[in-house]
């Protein structure tokens, strides 16, 4: 008689997790709740978490301001097709977007995922083109070092050569690539940038950036001069400029979105992750005026995309509630205080052997090692430790929510310090 398998093993045996193998050899963790900054395991054992479920979760688990948003949705309508109807969730969420995402940003497409919402940008960037009777404008120019998701139109301006999906880079459509800006090489890297524009802008459709801050890519931080310079030479070789702020959007760098360090407003910008507070998938892609009356004066007169689950009312009214609940908290002095205090805590380990860089801005730290293949020890240590991290690569990382309480803080740091020191020290 075959024995029945355990949660886990079933988990192990049959479920694909992100960028994993099946059987997995690296077992998941099973977990039984979750509140404020702390996950539970079914074993009872809790667990600070380090990532807001990838940068999501900015005011914690389960709070009860969204949770009661939830709660009256779900009675009343949890969904309904956004294709000839709409309704009041939505609504409100796109005047709140209109309202606090910089200025001119004025037409709003509800997505399902922060890499539907690029896929949607770069069709608007296409479709634009194409109504004005310009469809060599097919190319798009992106940084390396970047990544703006796993669909494959997102997959083919991910860095070609050393980000997670290079190993496919033959099978996708070829774009243009420009240096990754470095905080000490602005005079270079914008004569890089603009070659690139001069050589090619007649092919570009447009060009994608995360501004600030390059995530998953390879957690880069640039400067806000490096920012303003593109939008202008974008500007000025007529090419459109899409701001990605999936991971930076809603406060996690110190401003509401990262364009502002620069003082721009991107043509297009794509926001998901932490729009609904970490509770339910949705994004968003908007777009300036004079994009969408081209787009709907040229043929076919439409933007050709429509997500099944597009504008879901339930994620909606979770959207309106974490912008509301993040607008009305003192939520810049949250990241203040945790980037003063990763600055302070995470320093050390700059003189630990094995440690290439440490860097913080806003909610965000970094620890870059010499060697790529340590994650999963890193993960283990600081799971023994009590804290929740997701390294990858040479990145040990840490985006916690908002609202972390300085205890919970204080622990996080210091057992990220002893997880990378104890395995660093193994070696």
């Amino acid at each position: 008689m075959t024995r029945k398998l355990s949660l886990l093993e079933f988990d192990q045996q049959h479920i694909w997790h992100p960028y994993a193998k099946t059987p997995n050899p690296q077992p998941s963790l099973l977990v039984k709740s979750t509140l404020g900054s702390i996950i539970t395991l079914q074993d009872n054992t809790q667990l600070i978490d380090g990532m807001s479920s990838w940068w999501a979760a900015i005011h914690g688990y389960n709070h009860p301001l969204i949770q009661q948003a939830l709660h009256q949705q779900i009675d009343t309508m949890p969904h309904i097709m956004f294709g000839g109807l709409t309704h009041e969730p939505a609504i409100t969420l796109c005047k709140k977007l209109i309202h606090i995402t910089p200025k001119g940003l004025n037409k709003v497409f509800l997505a399902d995922s922060g890499s539907v919402a690029m896929e949607v940008a770069i069709k608007m960037a296409f479709q634009y083109w194409i109504s004005l009777k310009q469809p060599n404008k097919k190319k798009l120019l992106s940084l390396k070092k970047g990544y703006h998701g796993d669909t494959f139109a997102t997959m083919a301006i991910c860095d070609p050569n050393s980000g997670m999906h290079h190993l496919v880079k033959n099978l996708l459509s070829k774009h243009f690539f420009v240096s990754s800006p470095s905080p000490n090489n602005l005079k270079s890297d914008i004569e890089d940038l603009e070659l690139a524009l001069k050589a090619h802008h007649t092919e570009i459709a447009a060009m994608t950036i995360e501004p600030m801050v390059q995530g998953a890519g390879g957690m880069n931080f640039y400067c806000a001069d490096y920012l303003k310079q593109a939008k202008n030479l974008c500007k000025q070789y007529k090419v459109l400029f899409i701001a990605d702020e999936i991971a930076t959007g809603f406060g996690r760098t110190g401003k509401l979105f990262a364009c502002e360090w620069a003082d721009i407003s991107p043509d297009i910008m794509t926001v998901g992750k932490a729009l609904t507070g970490g509770t339910l998938t949705l994004a968003a892609t908007i777009c300036q005026d004079f994009i969408a009356d081209t787009i709907s004066q040229g043929e076919p007169g439409l933007l050709m995309h429509g997500p099944t689950f597009m504008a879901n009312p339930l994620a909606c009214a979770a959207a309106n509630a974490s912008i509301e609940l993040l607008l009305n908290s003192d939520w810049q002095k949250n990241i203040k205080r945790i980037e003063s205090h990763f600055l302070q805590s995470l320093s050390c380990l700059k003189l630990l052997s094995g440690v290439k860089e440490v860097r913080v801005f806003g909610a965000i730290g970094v620890i870059e090692l010499q060697q790529n293949d340590l994650s999963y020890k890193i993960q283990q240590e600081a799971v023994k430790k009590g804290v929740w991290l997701r390294p990858f690569g040479k990145l040990v990382y840490t985006m916690p929510a908002f609202n972390i309480p300085q205890a919970q803080l204080e622990q996080l740091t210091t057992n990220i310090v002893v997880a990378v020191t104890n395995v660093l020290r193994q070696l």
